[in-house]
């Protein structure tokens, strides 16, 4: 029985003896009095996640250890903060959030770019008691409103302005146009642009440091909205305790870290995975994490991942595929990796969006280290499936993220919430109760929370998306069941059909997506990349469409592939297919709030207008 296994029927005994073992490697201000109450892990319990982060390694001998990196090519600069200077920030910014008049249980709004004071920001909130709740910086008026309205804020964290590699993004006219009542802001001035400053406005400063507050392990540490599907926002809510013990315990065990080695996830701090990556969880292992502001293609060219993999010894890299279909389309040779040494790089680990096997294929090639594509949600906070590294498991099979990761049960549902056998494709569910980590409710909207996760399968969260489990164990993820294209009655997943076309040599990166058809109801229509070079001929057209048919068959009636610069993205890599669907079926929209260049939509209108014409 391999290590894996052994884990995985240890949490299967008895899951809360499990958690409390790990729940141990953590300090505890006072121990908890059970394990789980209902969906709540470690009630009575009193655990303050700022103090584990940072205090605990300065007092236990990692006070000279570098803590955060912080790496910009779009503001030419790095810093490097030791785990003691990180906690003299941190703890005198708490002190000036307090002479603010930040309390214990109060919410204060985070809207700003990937600049250290983020992070100390976050650690800040934590170590008062405050439930931070961070925008991605940038964000549309509209959408930053609703998220103010939602959290009602004590007081507003942001900066003069956000970098991108050909604009600079001012924050004030956006965070004026959301604001309903005049709350308190504190800014971060930035050079690239000047802020303008008004009654109950403060510039960034520091305070009198303050001791961790005495928080509760059940209290709110954060709230992270994710669109909703009425265009309500949801907040994810998540706490102190059973968060920290659940990252704690996949650094070693899924990504295989060791307190002080060097961790990197590309993302953004208005993520989950910034959140629980770059942020909480290598700070709550001992290790070094890694901030980065720029773009794997473009700042300056692809090979910068390379160049901070290789200058600041990083040891694993956790981002989204996107990055990495990117970097393929403009270095498909991997000519940029050549010049740069990689003796420290273990492992990349992929996550977001699918990862499509010629993607995993060509990463895996050129980089010769383990790629492991793995699989969660926002509301689950870390990896419901994954190969374990830290348990020796091996990268298993391309288009699968993996095996179920202990303290996760998965079974593939039918409609009646019956399970289906083995490569059977059906809903993806996860059997209650969920461990530690994942949101146990919805910020003020606990009958909401029940409604969208738990209501349709009474004993499982549904996740909301489709796949099937491998004779073997492997899990495979379809897409989001509301991608599902009905043709003629048959159902076809998003997922197979890209993957098919993901295939051809000659393309980077797919989406498939359905169009309206008076005869058949729905049919796929294909829009591709083509890597750097490749020209768009009849015969690729030919290929593209013949491929899909031998991939998935003649149902998947598959006849168009649209060719295309780029295809339009949420800033975590995303490919935003409603708004496709919509652009090709000539549907009015608004603009999607998480799109990264909105310019894109039009580029796309005129194309597919141009091509229904052939």
């Amino acid at each position: 029985m391999s290590l894996y296994q052994q884990t995985y029927q240890r949490w299967q005994q008895d899951p809360e003896a499990f958690w409390m073992e790990a729940a141990a490697a953590l300090h505890w201000d006072s121990p908890f009095h059970q394990a789980r109450e209902g969906n709540r892990w470690f009630p009575g319990g009193h655990f303050n996640t700022c103090y584990n982060a940072l205090d605990r390694h300065v007092e236990n001998g990692r006070a000279e250890q570098i803590a955060l990196i912080y790496d910009s090519p779009l503001d030419h600069k790095q810093q490097k903060f030791t785990y003691r200077e990180l906690l003299i920030k941190v703890a005198c910014l708490a002190g000036k959030l307090q002479e603010l008049g930040v309390r214990q249980g109060d919410r204060v709004l985070i809207y700003m770019p990937m600049v250290p004071e983020t992070l100390m920001a976050m650690l800040a909130c934590a170590r008062l008691g405050a439930v931070h709740s961070v925008v991605f910086g940038g964000f549309a008026s509209q959408e930053l409103a609703a998220r103010i309205h939602d959290a009602q804020p004590k007081l507003i964290l942001t900066a003069s302005c956000g970098l991108e590699p050909r604009r600079i993004v001012e924050y004030q006219p956006l965070l004026e146009r959301a604001l309903e009542t005049n709350i308190p802001i504190m800014v971060l001035d930035r050079p690239q642009c000047a802020w303008h400053y008004r009654e109950n406005h403060h510039r960034w400063g520091e305070g009198r440091a303050v001791a961790p507050a005495r928080t509760l392990a059940t209290d709110p540490l954060y709230i992270l909205y994710t669109s909703g599907t009425t265009g309500i926002p949801k907040g994810i809510v998540r706490d102190h305790g059973g968060h920290a013990v659940a990252l704690k315990w996949s650094m070693q065990h899924i990504y295989n870290i060791s307190p002080g080695e060097v961790f990197w996830a590309a993302s953004d701090m208005g993520w989950a995975v910034g959140h629980s990556y770059i942020v909480y969880g290598p700070l709550l292992h001992g290790c070094t994490t890694v901030l980065f502001e720029g773009k794997p293609v473009g700042t300056p060219d692809a090979g910068e991942f390379w160049r901070v993999i290789e200058e600041h010894r990083v040891v694993s890299l956790f981002t989204a595929p996107t990055a990495f279909r990117a970097i393929k389309k403009e270095d498909p040779q991997g000519t940029f990796l050549k010049r740069r040494d990689l003796t420290n790089f273990r492992a990349l680990f992929l996550a977001g969006e699918r990862l499509d096997p010629d993607t995993y294929h060509w990463a895996s090639q050129l980089l010769e280290k383990p790629v492991v594509d793995h699989w969660w949600q926002t509301e689950t906070g870390w990896p419901v499936a994954s190969t374990c590294l830290g348990l020796d498991e091996e990268p298993g099979q391309p288009g699968s993220p993996g095996k179920t990761v202990p303290g996760y049960r998965v079974e593939i549902l039918d409609e009646r919430g019956q399970a289906l056998p083995a490569g059977q494709e059906g809903a993806v569910a996860l059997k209650l109760p969920l461990p530690p980590g994942n949101s146990p409710t919805l910020w003020n909207q606990d009958e909401k929370y029940h409604q969208v996760y738990l209501s349709q399968f009474p004993g499982y969260y549904n996740t909301g998306d489709g796949g099937y489990l491998g004779e073997d164990g492997h899990l495979f993820i379809m897409g989001r069941l509301d991608d599902v294209i009905i043709v003629a009655g048959h159902n076809l997943s998003t997922g197979s059909l890209e993957e098919a076309l993901a295939g051809h040599p000659a393309v980077a990166e797919c989406a498939v997506f359905a169009v309206k058809d008076d005869f058949k109801g729905q049919l796929p229509l294909g829009m591709v990349v083509l890597k750097a070079g490749q020209p768009e001929t009849p015969q690729l057209h030919q290929e593209l469409v013949q491929r899909v048919r031998d991939g998935v068959g003649a149902i998947a009636c598959l006849k168009q592939v649209v060719v295309v610069e780029r295809l339009p993205k949420t800033r975590s890599g995303k490919i935003l297919r409603a708004a496709l669907r919509k652009l090709a079926d000539g549907v009015e929209f608004p603009i999607p709030p998480t799109i990264e260049d909105a310019s894109v939509l039009d580029e796309l209108r005129e194309r597919l207008k141009s091509y229904s014409r052939r």
